[in-house]
């Protein structure tokens, strides 16, 4: 998890960087806290925290093969190919929608009609057109040493001017509603100007995107060679360029988080196909919450259960947010489910039979994790507020993806075909340190060994 979310450090924007540090130093000290704090509470109440059981609970040891999912893990493991293709035909068919996914930053516009900034929105929008929601904003800056009187500072910035039609008629210029300027920031000794562009298009249309791309290259050309010093921005440029730089390191931060996933694994395996599996497997099913996401949320199917007005564009940091956060945590339930079929072959040497009691004893104990995160993300539906929903939303989805078809039936079948080869490691890297997680663990009874878990 704390690897996943150092990934954010690679990108060059402070708000996602401090995001990822601070949600790493809480990881961190929530490991301390169970490590510590969580061993001294349990050795204050002793044997006395079993006293109250739950109803429909006793003390009787369950055979693991025999349980629900000893059962389900034997059926899932003797039909290995059934099972990797069934599970890996949803996949890709609930990843698919994620090839057309389009970022970009929801506005006023998305909001619930009840809302205030909502209605506001529509007013302006009604009245004024769509590009008075998205201004754009140029700074010119003048010869700082020179202050010039605002007449001469206009004739220095006709080139300026020229370039954004300011104070000509509407579609002068091909996006620009209209263009108001030069304001100069002192009438007498001018040294900086501003010009206030309304566009014809709203706040998110590829329009205001590719107008901004237009004025930025013709801002180039008219103070090329010349003193003037401008520069496009505002609020719909920002969003703009903050989209733009999320999906660049994107990929970056992709690379870098299973790069250092697969190493990890690697050391504390000592296998090279099980840390590939859980890689591959990971990033799958995060695609997969991603394809979901653009159905509800960017299609809007079925978005009134999640109580959105209207259809809203992927914001572009939270693709990058919920890949940290959902690869940490599949990788936490891939390391509890695999370091215990690690424990059952090396006691065993029996590929099915530390496949199936691995995913038996450890199964509800991952469901009622996964349980707990849905509830927690579920809750964030209720906000107002659809970008919160969609994290939220994305998330549930993502770890319900994950505690099941990815943990639960694809994990399992693979295995199973991997069989003894899973937990090879080639001779020539064994010069690498193993790092041992949790220490020798206890020693895997005769019984359990000796349990039958379906037909070879």
């Amino acid at each position: 998890m704390v690897v996943a979310l150092l990934g954010l450090l690679l990108v060059p924007i402070p708000l996602v960087q401090t995001l990822g540090l601070a949600a790493a130093l809480g990881v961190t000290v929530m490991l301390f806290a169970a490590m510590t704090l969580l061993p001294a509470w349990l050795g204050f109440a002793g044997s006395r925290i079993d006293a109250i059981l739950l109803p429909g609970r006793d003390r009787k040891q369950e055979d693991p093969a025999t349980t629900f999912w000893g059962r389900f893990a034997t059926a899932m493991s003797t039909r290995p190919w059934l099972s990797l293709v069934a599970g890996s035909v949803i996949l890709i068919l609930l990843a698919a929608p994620f090839l057309k996914i389009q970022f970009g930053m929801p506005d006023d516009g998305s909001e619930p009609k009840s809302l205030s900034q909502r209605v506001a929105y529509d007013l302006m929008k009604d009245g004024f057109g769509e590009g008075v929601n998205a201004p754009l904003l140029v700074a010119v800056g003048l010869n700082p040493d020179k202050p010039l009187a605002y007449l001469d500072a206009l004739k220095e910035l006709t080139p300026v001017s020229k370039a954004l039609a300011a104070e000509q008629p509407a579609g002068t210029i091909e996006g620009v509603q209209y263009s108001l300027g030069p304001i100069p920031n002192s009438a007498d000794k001018t040294t900086a100007v501003i010009y206030q562009i309304t566009p014809t298009s709203g706040p998110d249309a590829p329009e205001t995107k590719a107008l901004v791309e237009r004025l930025r290259s013709s801002l180039s050309k008219a103070t090329e060679g010349t003193s003037l010093d401008a520069h496009l921005g505002g609020s719909t440029a920002t969003l703009i360029d903050l989209t733009d730089l999320v999906q660049k390191y994107l990929p970056i931060v992709i690379g870098a988080v299973v790069f250092g996933a697969f190493i990890l694994l690697m050391l504390v395996f000592r296998s090279i196909l099980v840390p590939l599996k859980a890689a591959i497997m990971n990033l799958v099913s995060i695609a997969a919450a991603y394809g979901v996401v653009v159905m509800v949320f960017q299609w809007g199917w079925a978005r009134q259960i999640v109580g959105l007005s209207e259809t809203i564009p992927i914001v572009s940091f939270v693709p990058l947010v919920m890949f940290v956060i959902l690869f940490g945590l599949s990788m936490d339930y891939e390391v509890f489910l695999m370091s215990r079929m690690k424990e059952l072959w090396d006691a065993t040497h029996d590929p099915r039979q530390s496949v199936v009691l691995g995913v038996a004893t450890t199964a509800r104990v991952i469901t009622t994790a996964a349980l707990i995160m849905m509830a927690v993300f579920f809750s964030f539906v209720a906000s107002p507020s659809p970008t919160v929903k969609l994290i939220g939303f994305g998330m549930a989805v993502a770890v319900l993806i994950d505690s099941t078809i990815v943990r639960m039936i694809l994990v399992p079948a693979i295995m199973e075909l991997f069989g003894a080869k899973a937990w090879y490691f080639p001779s020539w890297l064994s010069w690498l340190p193993h790092l041992n997680i949790e220490g020798k663990g206890p020693e895997v009874t005769a019984d359990v060994a000796s349990v039958p878990v379906g037909p070879e």
